[in-house]
């Protein structure tokens, strides 16, 4: 019978006799094992950075786009023909059982002034539906309501941005705020979102009634004319039923015979952004995958160690094999020896790789995300590397000849 213990306490001893070999050979577990740890860790903090990101945009998200129309035999890009309007919005949400809600959208950028300070944002004219479509939070103050939009109200909700850089410490509900020279009262604050999955910065808008929009800031080619209307699905399952819908509405809404190329196109958001948020988990899987080829680089020095190590002691085994030692008995010595090499090599990696994913974080700015998962993996793999690469030097040493080994210089 194997006594592991006993099996364990030879191993340690000859670990100790070659301290800064041993030293020198996890060196390689621990910078591999502190890689994988790491790289999983900046991948994984990218992925949830993203995964907020999108989330900001909100969910279950289309975008009706105008364009796409035939005009004189030349085909227009989409976007570059003006076909959408507030009643095709109102339409969509009467009349498409699958939305839950729609935002029709008329703006661009525009310089805000309050006091003395000025600054230049995005100004939306939209419907009280931006919040629920966006998943949008007020922080201060109420929501446009129908109301506004019926009278085309002199109202706006500023983004955090917006606040910040136009009044500072100040309140801004109830203030007057000058939006292409036109007074608009703040009645709301919106939460704050962050950036978008492209970078910008979500915060950074005003939004106004649409039809405020429409009359007195940014005009429109014909009555009505929105640039595009975002749409909420009442579920993701409800996504193509409310893409079917939509396009259903909107071709006989616009006299679009079978024959004739749509003047609008539908865009799914939430596929879109899932697509990107997929690929990010790739990066993660390929970092952690680059990572692990240097735990194989210190299981190969491992092996070659222990190759050493077996050469070195061939006397001490033909010793031991004279005395009565088993063939398993030598072979799970040198193993044993692999293992905890690869074990406290991997336990140190652990550290390591927890305080460099900190100074990661601290240097380049990079969000950092350490999951007890990956550590425990790179921990249990680090055992695996020490079990497969000293199989080899172990049962090398158990099938040495006891006479030979006994004459062996």
């Amino acid at each position: 019978m194997i006594d592991i213990p006993w099996t364990t306490r030879i191993a340690l001893r000859a670990l100790r006799v070659n301290k800064m070999r041993s030293a020198l050979t996890m060196l390689g577990i621990i910078i591999g094992v502190g890689a994988v740890i790491a790289m999983l860790a900046v991948g994984t903090g990218a992925s949830r950075q993203i995964a907020e990101q999108i989330s900001s945009m909100g969910s279950n998200l289309l975008i009706v786009m105008p364009g796409s129309v035939t005009s004189g035999g030349l085909r227009m890009g989409f976007g570059s023909q003006s076909t959408l309007t507030l009643d095709d919005a109102d339409a969509i949400l009467r009349e498409c059982p699958a939305v839950q809600d729609v935002a029709p959208s008329l703006g661009g950028a525009a310089q805000v002034v309050y006091g003395n300070l000025n600054w230049s944002t995005n100004v939306q004219g939209t419907t009280s539906g931006i919040l629920v479509v966006r998943d949008w939070a007020i922080a201060q103050g109420r929501p446009m309501t129908d109301e506004d939009i019926r009278s085309s109200a002199k109202v706006a909700l500023l983004g955090q941005t917006v606040v910040e850089n136009l009044f500072g410490g100040i309140n801004p509900l109830d203030q007057m705020i000058r939006i292409k020279k036109i007074p608009f009262k703040v009645v709301g604050v919106l939460d704050s979102k962050g950036q978008s999955v492209m970078g910008q910065d979500q915060d950074d808008v005003i939004y106004v009634p649409v039809t405020t929009a429409q009359k007195k800031l940014f005009g429109t080619a014909f009555p009505g004319m929105v640039r595009n209307i975002t749409v909420k699905a009442r579920s993701m399952d409800d996504l193509d039923p409310a893409e079917k819908q939509i396009k259903e509405l909107l071709r006989q809404r616009h006299r679009i015979s079978a024959r004739q190329d749509e003047d609008f196109s539908i865009r799914n958001l939430t596929q879109m952004m899932q697509v990107t948020e997929q690929s990010t988990k790739v990066m993660t899987l390929l970092l952690g995958a680059i990572a692990s080829v240097s735990l194989l680089v210190g299981g190969i020095g491992i092996m070659n160690i222990m190759l050493v190590s077996v050469t070195e002691r061939t006397r001490e085994i033909g010793i031991r094999m004279a005395i009565g030692a088993k063939t398993w008995d030598i072979r799970l010595q040198f193993i044993m020896e692999a293992i905890i090499l690869s074990l406290i090599g991997g336990s140190i990696g652990i550290i390591v790789g927890f305080s460099s994913s900190e100074v990661i974080s601290m240097v380049a700015g990079w969000r950092t995300i350490v999951s007890l998962p990956s550590a425990l993996i790179a921990f249990v793999f680090s055992g695996m590397v020490g079990i497969f690469f000293g199989f080899y030097p172990a049962h090398k040493a158990s099938l040495l000849n006891p006479i030979d080994a006994l004459r062996y210089e």
